[in-house]
């Protein structure tokens, strides 16, 4: 019998003189083999089942999205089993259970990987992936350091595959009409943008030896990362805050989504300046071993500037919202967040005010909402032909970059000069911090 991905092979070749006609016509050919694909059903795999899943439950169980999920994979038991309980709510079949990424990737009918796992292997999953011939979802941080941030665009490019990261107010309404305004210079000349977050997390465990507990697997947890004994209660979230051989800290975390933000805003790429101030504030004695107060900025040409300012455990209500971006002009002013943006003067008079009905989650553990429900099926489309992606990973990247440039900067403790071209970075012990240790045999390879 002939396979489903056989069949869309010779439907591909078949139609070889069309391509090339109308390649002819400035249709590339990779364009056209996405639109022979426009109706048919993509078979996903969601790889990471933990607080983010969730924001794939509506566009999976969308009718129009026209997709079949065909594992919910993780190396917790009970998180397969808690997904699949609550997929079952709004599909009427059962996808398949798993344990290994590495199994889910070898078959064939899989199309989409959405990549949900904790930072360490967001670039090592998606690159597997990608040699797999899938196209790939991955959320933020979409790489752990400056080298995996390279890899990946390299991988997607080299692989030809649709990568999306998960920056998804890239998606949003309210923030694409708002941002367009002020390309078209509703406020004169952007020249100043400030992320911020805002958190009030309390206090984290002092990591204690103890067994892994029941259902999980801490050999593939770790995956990637150098080999260690099991502390109490990594696994659950907390990872993000011991060390940095999973997270990326709160800059990783978070900063994400407002610094793409400011960046998209002032239409700057890479800076040519970073600098920190940054330090464990609050609980000193407790097990958080990273920053968790953050102060830091960008400098680019035309005398243009974006600061981030983070603070995971003080919530103390500095802008008025939990988390957003302020853009300065030389005519006004913008604030943007996930569920509005307002318009001001020079005299602080609010001119325009749109408060969106988005149910995007703010600073709540977890997530999803409409806005990312906007931004997978815009994956999904993509993938077909039918929209372009609002987030490709090769701009992505450059959004990422900067968390990276935060964190390379606390860890060599001084700011440094980086090369506005290419991105790099000019300076010996900030360096050392480009990249990472892997377990002998994970690195993960083009």
């Amino acid at each position: 019998m002939t396979t489903r991905r056989g069949f869309i092979r010779k439907a591909t070749l078949g139609g070889a003189g069309i391509v090339i006609a109308n390649s002819a016509m400035g249709m590339p050919a990779s364009s056209y083999r996405r639109i022979i694909g426009s109706n048919e059903r993509l078979n996903v795999a969601i790889a990471g089942l933990g607080r983010r899943y969730g924001a794939y439950v509506d566009p999976i169980a969308r009718k129009e999205s026209n997709v079949q999920l065909l594992y919910l994979c993780d190396v917790m038991e009970s998180q397969r089993t808690s997904a699949l309980k609550n997929f079952s709510q709004h599909i009427d079949y059962s996808p398949k259970l798993a344990n290994d990424i590495r199994k889910v990737l070898e078959d064939k009918d899989l199309d989409v990987l959405l990549n949900a796992t904790p930072d360490h292997w967001h670039t090592p999953g998606s690159i597997m992936a990608l040699k797999a011939g899938k196209n790939v979802y991955v959320e933020k941080p979409c790489s752990h350091d400056m080298n995996e941030n390279e890899m990946l665009v390299a991988a997607a490019k080299k692989y030809d595959k649709v990568v999306q990261m998960g920056n998804q107010q890239r998606s949003s309404n309210h923030t694409i009409e708002i941002i367009k305004a002020i390309h078209d210079g509703a406020i004169g000349k952007p020249y100043k943008a400030v992320a911020f977050y805002v958190n009030s997390r309390g206090e984290v465990p002092v990591q204690k030896k103890a067994a892994p507990p029941q259902g999980l697997d801490w050999e593939l947890f770790q995956g990637p990362a150098p080999r260690r004994e099991y502390t109490d209660n990594t696994w659950d979230y907390n990872w993000h805050w011991y060390g940095w051989d999973y997270g990326t800290a709160e800059a990783g975390n978070n900063a994400t989504h407002e610094l793409d933000v400011a960046r998209w805003a002032l239409q700057v790429d890479y800076p040519n300046h970073a600098q920190v101030e940054a330090g464990k504030r609050q609980f000193e004695n407790d097990g958080w071993e990273m920053y968790d107060s953050m102060e830091a900025t960008f400098n680019f040409d035309d005398n243009k500037i974006i600061e981030w300012d983070g603070k995971s455990r003080n919530g103390y209500n500095t802008y008025g919202a939990g988390r957003g971006t302020i853009i300065y002009g030389s005519e006004g002013s913008v604030f943007v967040d996930r569920g509005r943006y307002e318009l001001t003067d020079l005299s602080g008079k609010v001119v325009k005010e749109v408060k969106a009905e988005s149910n995007e989650a703010g600073t709540a553990l977890g997530g999803g909402g409409d806005t990312s429900t906007a931004h997978v099926v815009n994956f999904f489309n993509t993938i077909r032909g039918t929209e372009e992606l609002q987030a490709p990973i090769d701009d992505a990247a450059v959004s990422m970059a900067m968390v990276h440039y935060t964190n390379m900067a606390y860890r060599s403790g001084k700011g440094f000069d980086i090369d506005q071209k290419t991105g790099k970075v000019y300076d010996r012990d900030a360096m050392k911090f480009w990249g990472r240790k892997y377990e002998n045999g994970w690195e993960p390879k083009l």
